[in-house]
């Protein structure tokens, strides 16, 4: 706890040096704004920062609304950005006027002074290097936020369908070679366009897979949000079946209810749309899937965090029980704290994991070789493909979106996986 309480002063220090810092090249890039050179300006300034830093830690430690968090956590990442490429000019600007000093100071003598020249009546005034190097900064700030601002609203149907192989060194040969598509965190409470709702389905489809899973959050908060959206959803098949699991958000638990009648009400609707869809929805339960003969398992739970602010309904016991005889077992669980903190230390039969819930926070960076969102320093595993000794995490960033209405560089996925009987040659995340 001591550290903890150390490390986020420290950090909090940092961040409001850094705003110090900014408030001088603020000062430079307009010297002639009065409001701005005032001991006031400095007070609203740090303030406002200080509210963020707050934010961010809100979001982090705090039990909210996920949405909330989300976008508590942009907005400060956002202004983060501007901020960081701001500082890299006031930085540059030090450099230059140092070694400027330096070259003076060296040369023994004062800079010559020159005469004033006359400027031609038509030409603009000149700029000042420092004032000119600090505007530039603040224009170079707001670009890239312009560009992601714009890109973030057009990206949340850009819908990317990653494809893994999923080796699992016990799976029967029936079943090696079939295609298991994945879809997470629907959140139809957001959807605005439903043709590009359809689009992704059909991606989907299109992918042909022989089974598919979809890991919780079918809504926002209350299950007539999936009304306008029920026939499309509809549409998701398989041969081998569609299996489903309930999320945070499917509980009812964000929403006012007046009574406790009226939230049971709710997710016996929601439970009845994953059935009028042909979903199989697993809570606390499994099923024995076969080919030819031969079987694997599909487990689901329901709700089960590590992070306290999320509820904890899941019942592992219950799933697990009577499939002691089966040589896979394949867990559905929302969210993916609870593979480090149950699964691993008291499942070790669960073979692999897929979950959803972290929407990679729809802001940050992702490759084929590379990835990063501020989301990681609330989850250990957050995005895409997990090894530990013999067990596997799969965690889909989330077909929909909540909070933000938009993703800046982790786009909504679908994820296609071939089942493949051994041992991953390259057991890392991708």
């Amino acid at each position: 706890m001591q550290a903890k309480i150390l490390t986020i002063t420290l950090i909090s220090l940092i961040l409001l040096a850094a705003d110090i810092y900014v408030i001088s090249g603020i000062r430079g890039a307009f010297p002639k704004w009065r409001f701005v050179q005032k001991k006031s300006f400095t007070t609203i300034f740090l303030t406002l920062s200080v509210l963020l830093i707050i934010a961010l830690y809100v979001g982090v430690y705090i039990k909210i609304n996920v949405g909330v968090r989300a976008a508590l956590m942009l907005v400060f990442f956002l202004q983060a950005i501007v901020k960081a490429v701001f500082v890299l000019f006031i930085f540059m600007d030090d450099i230059r006027r140092f070694i400027k000093r330096l070259f003076i100071r060296n040369k023994m003598q004062p800079e010559p002074v020159l005469a004033p020249v006359t400027e031609p009546e038509n030409k603009l005034p000149a700029i000042p290097r420092s004032e000119f190097l600090m505007k530039a900064g603040l224009l170079a700030g707001m670009v890239p936020l312009a560009a992601m601002g714009y890109s973030s609203m057009t990206s949340v149907y850009d819908y990317q369908v990653r494809r893994r192989k999923l080796y699992l060194p016990n799976l029967p040969k029936k079943f090696d070679g079939l295609l298991l598509g994945q879809i997470s965190d629907i959140h139809s409470g957001s959807f605005y366009k439903k043709k590009a709702v359809a689009g992704g389905v059909d991606m989907l489809l299109a992918e042909k897979p022989d089974l598919i899973f979809f890991t919780g959050d079918l809504v926002n908060d209350i299950a007539p949000e999936m009304r306008d959206y029920q026939d499309i959803f509809s549409k998701v098949k398989a041969p081998l079946g569609v299996f489903s699991t309930l999320g945070n958000h499917d509980y009812g638990d964000y929403a006012w209810w007046p009574d406790a009648a009226a939230k049971k009400r709710n997710l016996d609707d929601l439970k009845a749309t994953h059935k009028n869809m042909g979903w199989d929805l697993l809570m606390n339960t499994h099923r024995r899937l076969k080919v030819d003969g031969e079987e694997i398992g599909i487990l689901g739970i329901e709700n089960w965090a590590a992070i306290s602010r999320f509820p904890r309904y899941g019942r592992m016991d219950l799933a697990t029980k009577d499939t002691d005889d089966l040589p896979v077992k394949l867990l559905l669980s929302h969210d993916p704290s609870h593979w480090r903190a149950e699964v691993l230390p008291k499942y070790p039969q669960i073979d692999a994991m897929f979950s959803g819930h972290t929407h990679g926070m729809q802001f940050g960076v992702r490759t084929d070789d590379f990835q990063w969102s501020p989301i990681k320093y609330v989850y250990n595993e957050w995005a895409g493909h997990y090894h530990e000794n013999h067990q596997q995490l799969y965690v889909n960033v989330g077909y929909g979106f909540i909070g933000y209405t938009g993703r800046i560089g982790i786009l909504p996925e679908i994820t296609i996986f071939e089942l493949k009987a051994g041992h991953d040659p390259n057991p890392a995340w991708i």
